[in-house]
């Protein structure tokens, strides 16, 4: 499958990264020669000096002759009329980056059949979903639903008092309907086995039934008291997007932010919460308003140094738990290493959501772990696939692949070897990213 890729910038590159290392034949088309060279020296696609609104641009046969395109360049007008023409000019399918909600709130007829647009991504608004998502399990460091919400991934880091620290697998007492489905383990994935245990500063992933992972968080010795404050520096597109969404959850939100017209963006979307034009690296600001009593400070500024800095002071001066967005997927480990309990990368989230499109077949869903090094992955199991009718014990998957969960109607349970998968069943797999690409084919329909 070839996928033209519309845009060279911090979004455009990483999702070129990605579906590159998954083998996708990439063509990227870059207008500004300096990030065209900078794709073309760093990444194995095929990087175009153009216009991706300019009709030469689609004349070219690299980019005609494309499956996908996706459009993610600084204007969200360019990526509407890159849409449309690249279906005027028989690209089957669409993607764009639209920042500006009007659009989608107001105008999403106008983008589906307007501009033709088959998926639109909002990395800020998926990260501020994601964000409030997490916040809700305050125990986790991630969490995912799948088989619309039956399944569910919870993430947690191993601390020293942990009772199931140094203990094997076999004789740990987790409930029968919940899975130790992988390890990190300085930053290495482990899929666990009966005799591995895990110790502490490990992220351990669990899945199960959602009714199950939910009392399982309550008992976690990770798990903080009921979030109450949260305190937001940086009141940006993502600060603008999650301030409301935690407003109407009944917690408490105070935002800092050193730009006045954000300032009065986000004011005018609160009913209860408070915007403070400040500096959050100023820290007689951070103790008069209360950082000590924050249950969890998130840092959003653009700046990923900058944000690594407050979320390191706002520890320093008591903050419970900081979460940071980060720009550069690099920065992930750093962060991690140095006490950041979150760092959540919106060019991840986003790729993930492209991943899934782009894969197409029979995955629901994409989710990146531990940047990108793993995937848990929802598969519909597709009729005559070479797992149709197979125990699981006999599938052949890789050993960096784990089956987690089986959804078979509205029934969701653990399988073991015996279990025998039949089509249109849903499972979530866990698999390092590198064998993705061979092990999906497995669970594809073949027709008749």
């Amino acid at each position: 499958m070839r996928i033209v890729i519309a845009g060279a910038g911090k979004l455009g590159f990483s999702i070129a990264q990605l579906l590159a290392e998954d083998q996708f034949d990439v063509v990227v088309v870059e207008i500004d020669p300096k990030r065209k060279d900078v794709i073309q020296n760093t990444l194995d696609v095929l990087a175009i000096e153009g216009n991706s609104c300019s009709p030469t641009t689609f004349a070219d046969p690299d980019i005609s002759a494309s499956d996908v395109l996706i459009a993610c360049t600084d204007s969200d007008e360019v990526n509407m009329v890159t849409c449309l023409m690249a279906k005027n000019h028989g690209i089957k399918h669409t993607v764009a980056r639209i920042r500006n909600v009007d659009y989608a709130i107001h105008s999403p007829e106008m983008l589906k059949d307007d501009m033709q647009i088959d998926l639109v991504i909002n990395p800020e608004r998926i990260t501020a979903g994601e964000i409030d998502h997490i916040l809700m399990t305050p125990s986790a460091l991630n969490v995912d639903d799948f088989a619309d919400g039956k399944v569910r991934m919870f993430e947690a880091k191993v601390k020293e008092d942990s009772p199931i620290v140094n203990i094997p697998l076999k004789d740990l007492n987790i409930p029968k309907d919940i899975l130790m489905a992988m390890v990190f383990r300085r930053h290495q994935m482990i899929i666990p086995h009966g005799n591995d245990y895990v110790i502490p500063g490990d992220n351990v992933y669990f899945v199960g039934k959602h009714e199950a992972i939910r009392e399982f968080e309550n008992s976690f010795s990770n798990t903080y008291e009921k979030l109450e404050k949260v305190l937001i520096i940086g009141a940006g597109r993502t600060g603008r997007f999650l301030a409301p969404m935690l407003e109407k959850q009944g917690i408490q939100v105070k935002v800092i932010e050193k730009d006045k017209d954000r300032c009065q963006l986000l004011a005018a979307k609160l009913k209860r919460g408070l915007v403070l034009c400040g500096d959050g690296t100023d820290i007689d600001l951070l103790i008069e308003e209360g950082v000590s009593e924050a249950d969890v400070v998130i840092c959003l500024t653009e700046d990923d140094k900058l944000n690594l800095l407050l979320a390191q002071l706002a520890k320093h001066l008591g903050a419970r738990k900081t979460i940071v967005r980060v720009a550069r997927n690099e920065y992930i480990e750093l962060m991690e290493k140095v006490g950041v309990d979150i760092v959540l990368s919106s060019r991840l989230l986003s790729a993930g959501e492209v991943l899934r499109f782009v894969r197409k077949g029979g995955i629901v869903s994409v989710s990146l772990l531990e940047g990108a090094q793993a995937e848990a992955l929802e598969i519909i199991v597709g009729e005559n696939s070479d797992v149709d009718g197979v125990a699981v014990r006999d599938m052949n998957l890789p050993p960096e692949c784990l089956l987690c969960a089986i959804v078979r109607g509205n029934e969701a349970y653990i399988p073991n070897g015996n279990t025998v998968l039949h089509a249109n069943d849903r499972v979530i797999l866990f698999i390092k990213s590198e064998f993705s690409k061979t092990t999906v084919p497995l669970f594809e329909g073949r027709g008749a």
